[in-house]
């Protein structure tokens, strides 16, 4: 085996498929990435008991064959090769890799005990890049942290028509991004819950452009775009479902600027021992933050508008709040609430004329949601 590849391409290309490579494995081989030459193209390949990943770009294939190399170290090793032409080759027992005067020579490993790659499960639909990851990126932050709660760490992927939903709750907040997508039969439907650490992974790693297929079968899920494949296992179980938790009849409603809020959560914050709460005081035309007690306080006044009461103090943990608020792009948030220590929505919409006030009302179903749920404030 015997291949030429620029350096850049064969960095990008190695560090793509070791993303999923395991960090500790009682199975040497599963620490391995395949490199395939044949035909002008290098695959590489990678997985554990998880995920598996495979990309294939363009190389000068001078001898056809294929090589089974620690994927950590051949990472390391791209990453510090000169950026020139790069020749690789099966020596023996060894595999080198060639460029720029540095010459590394690594060990090989079995090619008989590594297993196959998991086949991509059936194509359901296409989805843009793009939003794909932006709306992973939206509902990641809700997603529980707890191991022993493996479902919770999940985000669930709805597919109904040409619709699809992804939520994600750790039972203290649930967020929820609807985007269009566009389904190969107009009858498609699917739910199932795929780990949010590796969801998140995988959408950042395709870029800012082109649609990205969807695959879908009972026990895993697949992605591809542009020569890149992965697939991941599903998690078992079902989230909860948050129509009727996200239903609320007549809310209060508080408009403000997002990117003043955010600043001013940071700020507040810093007083708050672990976990106790921030409040946030709203009245007709300005939200007072407030946090601490006895000695260590702090508090900020912003501008905002309060419709449905004339006052109303309501209190969050300071981390939910910033993971809700950071999770929007929209210049203006709006709190749904229904009263102190109970549920609110925070929802986001483009500003008209820079300033928050009473047309910022954000649309009756707006596709990125999050729900919080409130603690009483402080005495």
């Amino acid at each position: 085996m015997e291949f030429r590849i620029d350096r850049s391409a064969l960095n990008d290309a190695v560090a793509w498929a070791a993303r999923v490579l395991p960090t500790r494995s009682p199975v040497p081989v599963l620490g391995g990435l395949l490199l395939e030459a044949d035909g002008g193209w290098l695959r590489i390949s990678g997985l554990d008991y998880e995920a598996s990943a495979r990309i294939e770009v363009e190389a000068e294939t001078v001898r056809a064959g294929r090589v089974l190399v620690m994927g950590r170290r051949l990472l390391d090793v791209c990453r510090v090769l000169p950026e020139s032409p790069v020749v690789c080759a099966v020596e023996g027992s060894r595999f080198s890799v060639t460029g720029g005067g540095a010459r590394f020579g690594l060990s090989v490993l079995p090619l008989d005990d590594y297993p196959a790659l998991p086949p991509l499960p059936g194509v359901l639909g296409a989805v843009d890049s793009e939003e794909f990851a932006a709306a992973v990126a939206h509902v990641a932050v809700a997603a529980g942290r707890d191991d022993t709660l493996p479902t919770l760490t999940g985000i669930r992927v709805g597919l109904d028509g040409d619709t699809m939903t992804l939520a994600a709750t750790d039972r203290y907040r649930f967020a929820v991004r609807t985007l269009a997508w566009k389904p190969a039969t107009a009858d498609v439907s699917a739910d199932v819950v795929v780990s949010a650490r590796r969801l998140t992974e995988i959408a950042r790693s395709f870029g800012r452009s082109g649609m990205v297929s969807v695959a879908l079968d009972a026990g895993s899920a697949g992605f591809e775009l542009a020569g890149m494949r992965t697939t991941v296992r599903l998690l078992d179980g079902r989230l909860p479902r948050h129509d009727k938790l996200f239903a609320m009849t007549d809310p209060m409603t508080a408009v403000t600027d997002r990117a003043p809020l955010v600043e001013a959560v940071k700020r507040v914050a810093v007083v708050a021992d672990g976990d106790s709460p921030l409040q946030l005081a709203f009245s007709g035309d300005s939200v007072l933050l407030q946090a601490g007690y006895e000695d260590d306080v702090a508090s900020q006044r912003l501008p905002a508008v309060l419709q449905g009461a004339d006052e109303l103090t309501v209190a969050f943990n300071p981390s939910y709040l910033m993971d809700a608020l950071a999770s929007f792009d929209a210049p203006v948030v709006q709190f749904g609430l229904l009263g102190p220590g109970q549920r609110v929505m925070v929802t986001g919409r483009a500003a008209e004329g820079g300033t928050a006030g009473p047309d910022q009302v954000v649309a009756p179903h707006p596709t990125h949601r999050h729900l919080l749920m409130s603690v009483k404030p402080l005495v």
